[in-house]
């Protein structure tokens, strides 16, 4: 019996392992276990379906078995936001539910309603709609709960993504004038903890743009999870268990788009808007570490927007110009710098070696992650896009401002 239940947890978790369950994936670092992904595309080869949308968005799709959820705005004016469920193997939807906005929330052309990508566990879907809160369903669409966060407002609109960890949704809600961490039961929405963020604008001028929107990443360390947060000016470490404040160091800027990305003993957080990048040693931090734990801080780079990949010893990026770098962690030194074309807000998503990069204007490159540059794969769809690349038993999902895409190997 033991034996047997024993091969039950190996299976499911097998089956589990193709789900793109949150946005960048299971680990919230952009990494999958897909073996063999797709190279070679276009808008009419190796299309395996493709849907309209009402209005563009820049959130990604997650999976969870046939199933694929996407949060999508109904309207332009985002007065109506709904979560869709699809079959994954045709794009036919399955069910959708709307969250309705009553009033005009700021943001910004590049930044439609609906950013966020929904988080997905196997039994629940929660999804992030700015202003209009964060609401949970089952798998066949029934409402579990909603959680009312008040108004979000910021000139440039807001974008974090939810995550899942353990029983609870963790979510940045902001930025502006109120910006805080929260923390729900994903049983039933209520409040576990909530840490505010001090120090929010709208950022109606230059002087008052700040503001994070980070995507929080748990990352596990010294044997215990650690919750990760880019802040202006800070990245902060807490126990996702109570949201106490397990660490912090100074060195970033004032607005803050990427995730935090962690690997072999180092924490990489970045700057936007030309500012500053450091990398954090982590073990046995507490309280203040930027004196004892900082290993670097460049004090100027290019604009950045999407997160990058940590594999093999190496840091990989795509700056917002369209500018890919090979950036050594320990020390911030970019071992290479290569243009790919086009400019790019998406996220780097990595695959058997490979990483795929999606520029706006709907080009996906694909180049090798290794400390030499080498280009593997250049695949045009001609459409707008500002979301990340998602792979998927098989499949690759590309979310443009017009449509989403479905993309699989023409041997499969």
């Amino acid at each position: 019996m033991k034996r047997l239940l024993a091969l039950c947890v190996i299976l499911m978790g097998a089956a589990r392992a193709d789900n793109w369950t949150a946005f960048r994936g299971p680990q919230g670092d952009g990494r999958s276990g897909e073996k063999n992904p797709p190279l070679k595309w276009s808008a009419t080869e190796n299309v395996r379906w493709k849907i309209a949308l009402p209005s563009a968005g820049n959130s990604s799709p997650v999976t969870w078995g046939k199933k694929l959820f996407l949060t999508q705005s109904i309207d332009p004016a985002g007065r109506v936001r709904a979560l869709w469920c699809l079959d994954r193997t045709d794009g036919r939807r399955l069910w959708s539910r709307e969250v309705r906005c009553d009033f005009d929330e700021t943001t910004h052309k590049d930044n439609p309603f609906c950013s966020a990508t929904p988080a997905v566990d196997g039994q629940r879907v929660v999804a992030s709609f700015g202003s209009g809160g964060l609401v949970c369903w089952d798998l066949e669409g029934k409402e579990l709960w909603r959680k009312d966060v008040g108004r979000l407002e910021h000139l440039w609109g807001n974008a974090s993504s939810p995550i899942i960890h353990g029983d609870l949704v963790i979510a940045n809600c902001g930025p502006g004038e109120r910006q805080f961490l929260l923390a729900l039961d994903k049983h039933t929405g209520r409040e576990v903890w909530r840490v505010e963020e001090p120090g929010g604008k709208f950022g109606q001028a230059a002087p008052d743009w700040i503001g994070s929107w980070s995507t929080p990443v748990i990352a596990r360390i010294d044997g215990k999870d650690e919750l990760l947060v880019s802040w202006p000016e800070y990245l902060r470490a807490y126990d996702p268990a109570s949201g106490k404040l397990l660490w912090f160091c100074g060195g970033l800027t004032k607005l803050v788009y990427t995730s935090p990305m962690v690997g072999d003993g180092v924490v990489v957080a970045m700057s936007g808007y030309g500012g500053a990048a450091i990398g954090v040693r982590t073990g046995g931090a507490v309280g203040d570490v930027t004196a004892s734990h900082r290993l670097w801080r460049v004090e100027r780079n290019p604009q950045r927007i999407g997160s990058g990949v940590m594999e093999g010893g190496y840091l990989y990026f795509v700056n917002e110009p369209g500018i890919a770098q090979c950036i050594d962690p320990k020390t911030g030194e970019a071992l290479w710098s290569e243009r790919i074309g086009g400019t790019a807000w998406s996220s780097l998503t990595l695959a058997d070696g490979k990483l795929y990069s999606v520029n706006m204007r709907g080009e996906t490159v694909i180049f090798a992650a290794r400390p030499q540059f080498e280009v593997l794969g250049r695949n045009a769809l001609e459409e707008r896009t500002l979301s990340t690349v998602v792979l998927s038993d098989g499949d690759l999902f590309i979310r443009t401002h017009q449509s989403l895409w479905c993309i699989r190997r023409a041997e499969r």
